[in-house]
């Protein structure tokens, strides 16, 4: 990626006792200094008398070329009393490219402004709950939208190091000014430097996109629903996910007066990212994980499992390469789909965020970094830990989809198919993925079907999974899915509903001081509940035009066997002893991804096709869960499953609406 700064590789390891001290006696009123060491900053300062400041920040870009370098808005609040008693604070920040066009959290908040311009409200309660304890929150606009000069470019050199730049301000490396063209000077002389960003979705991925920069003083990032590569958020290994690119988004975030000057950029956003689905240098550039190795910031990803706005594959491909980089890190992963743990666990959530930032940019010793890795939702609103994520024990293995008594619907197994075994479908970009699962023990013409026997004891998938699959077309083009199922009742969230798993209250919970301007009062949320028969857990899908080359797409040839693997997005579900395991190979995903040119029949050779799954306990936990007396499950007297509504038109805004 082009937009990375070289570094040299570091480890996060809790400060000396000296510099501990110092730190908290930053943060803390004298009276509790006294009675040192800490494990917890509190709410010591007066948030209505905070420092509220809007300053601007050279880029050192010219991204609308005006011949002036770009300047992004910086909204800062910070304790006044820290500033009076000349201690340095450290910073929490979100950038975003959506505090003025379309608002950020549940209740859609937009930053507001008195007369003079000064800010009044912050999005989210980030600075009612931080600030009291001795952090400054810096809200940030990113160039083109808002306040801000400069253009949108879709996670690009722009979106990433408008937001670096104020990173190198709060560290001394860049200039800020105290207007948009003035030339008067302001400088972070408050600050520690030491930086943590979060937010979710498009916020969330800048903060991906920083970090791989190895950016000097970003010390932590808490990326919510972030991507990790855009091509991956408008492609699927060729298949395209939206009917739309990086322009449309890019127009509908920018500000107004960004649209009319920023015609060369939408343009070359047009240019560079062709509906064919190749990948091209525009996305080498915006494809973050390739720079995993420069990330110095710890990493606290949170993710919903069921997101199908922001896949999880962004999530699994970003997670593995951090782990094999050595980045100190943790996970959230639940059940609902595009939401902020704000709104699934808030109670459990602001105390371990709060320990989270207090270790990490305050040097407390909490123990919040010797705590077990990944908390994960196992049913509505109950979890589980594991010290390591994907578990140690998890190993690949190869399951075998084999022809059953009637066409599509087999068996999946560890055996081999048996020689000639076949299936044959025909591409209906009408149905989905639950109309396949609905029909998973029914001969339909749409879909192939496999399952396992039921099982005899619980068997846990955990990790990114992949399906290889061998398949010949009737016609030049072709799109794929597979998905994963657990066929059996349960009571899950209700991620395909509006809320995608929650439901606004009407009461209201407080976290954090609250001004005129500024509450930081957020309705309350509670699970979102549906009963259903079967679980769609992971899907992937490809064009099998990129049988040859991840990279670029061909005609196919009718009539000739192609093989392609789908990456199956990351997960971790458990399919309980009396359930069946299913795979499923079909065409179009219906409002998933974009059907082919054509409609082609595809027929799959089994005994070249199969399913490399991460399983906890490997070959072994499947044989055990295949062996002996299962539980039973009744089958349904209509012979269909009930699911989940089918997947809606999702528009391609990270962070919007669905």
């Amino acid at each position: 990626m082009s937009i990375r700064a070289r570094g040299p590789r570091m480890t996060y390891r809790s400060l000396t006792t000296a510099a501990l001290a110092a730190l908290m006696a930053m943060t803390l009123s004298p009276t509790d200094a006294q009675s040192a060491p800490a494990r917890e900053s509190r709410p010591v300062y007066s948030y209505p008398d905070a420092i509220r400041e809007s300053v601007w920040v050279d880029t050192r870009l010219d991204g609308d070329g005006d011949g002036r370098t770009d300047r992004v808005a910086v909204d800062v609040v910070r304790p006044k009393e820290a500033a009076q008693q000349g201690r340095r604070i450290p910073v929490i920040m979100d950038a975003s490219p959506y505090y003025a066009c379309c608002g950020r959290g549940n209740e859609s908040q937009r930053k507001t402004y008195d007369a003079q311009g000064n800010p009044v409200q912050f999005p989210l309660y980030y600075d009612n709950y931080f600030v009291p304890r001795g952090y400054a929150f810096v809200a940030v606009d990113l160039a083109g939208t808002s306040r801000s000069d400069g253009c949108v470019d879709v996670g690009g050199r722009s979106d990433v190091l408008s937001a670096k730049a104020v990173v190198d301000w709060l560290n001394g490396r860049a200039r800020g000014y105290s207007s948009r063209t003035g030339g008067e000077r302001v400088r972070a002389d408050w600050s520690t430097g030491k930086t943590g960003m979060i937010g979710k979705s498009y916020d969330g991925t800048v903060a991906n996109g920083v970090a791989a920069t190895g950016v000097e003083g970003l010390e932590t990032i808490v990326p919510i629903g972030a991507i990790s590569s855009w091509y991956d958020y408008y492609f699927a290994k060729g298949a395209p996910l939206y009917g739309s690119g990086p322009d449309w988004l890019s127009n509908y975030v920018e500000s107004p007066e960004a649209r009319q000057r920023c015609g060369a950029v939408q343009q070359r956003l047009v240019d560079g990212a062709p509906r064919t689905g190749d990948r091209t240098p525009l996305w080498a550039e915006r494809d973050y994980v390739p720079d995993v190795d420069e990330v110095k910031a710890s990493v606290f990803a949170v993710h919903g499992m069921q997101d199908l706005n922001v896949r999880m594959n962004h999530f699994g491909q970003w997670w593995d390469a951090l782990a094999e980089a050595g980045v100190e890190r943790k996970v959230w992963l639940s059940q609902v789909g595009h939401v902020d743990p704000f709104d699934f666990r808030r109670a459990e959530w602001v105390k371990t965020l709060h320990r989270w930032f207090d270790h990490y940019l305050l040097g407390y010793d909490n123990g919040i970094d010797d705590e077990p890795m990944a908390d994960v939702e196992r049913a509505p609103d109950q979890w589980s830990t594991d010290r390591v994520w994907p578990p140690r024990e998890t190993r690949t293995t190869a399951l075998r989809p084999d022809s059953g008594q009637v066409p599509g619907v087999g068996t999946l197994s560890l055996k081999p198919a048996r020689p000639g075994a076949g299936e044959t479908f025909t591409d209906d970009r009408t149905l989905d993925e639950t109309d396949w699962a609905a029909a998973i023990d029914r001969s339909t013409p749409a879909k192939a079907g496999f399952t396992t026997r039921p099982l005899s004891r619980d068997l846990r998938l955990s990790g990114s999974s992949k399906v290889q699959v061998t398949v010949t077309p009737t016609t030049t083009t072709a799109h794929l899915s597979a998905v994963l199922v657990d066929l059996g009742p349960d009571t899950i969230r209700d991620y395909a509903a509006a809320g995608e798993g929650i439901t606004t209250l009407p009461e209201r919970t407080c976290w954090g001081a609250s001004t005129s301007g500024d509450s930081a009062c957020y309705k309350e949320t509670a699970a979102r509940t549906k009963a259903v028969d079967y679980t769609v857990f992971s899907r992937g899908w490809a064009d099998l035009g990129n049988y040859a080359s991840n990279d670029t797409g061909r005609p196919l040839i009718p009539g000739k066997p192609h093989t392609i693997t789908l990456d199956l997005h990351a997960s971790d579900h458990v399919v309980p002893a009396g359930h069946r395991l299913a795979l499923i190979v079909a065409g179009t995903d219906r409002d998933l991804i974009e059907p082919p040119a054509s409609t082609p029949t595809l027929t799959v050779d089994l005994a070249k096709t199969s399913a490399q799954l991460s399983i906890v306990g490997g070959t072994k936990a499947f044989q055990r869960a295949t062996k002996g007396a299962p539980a039973q499950v009744a089958p349904r007297e209509s012979g269909l499953l009930d699911g989940v509504s089918e997947p809606r038109p999702i528009r391609p805004i990270p962070g919007g609406t669905r």
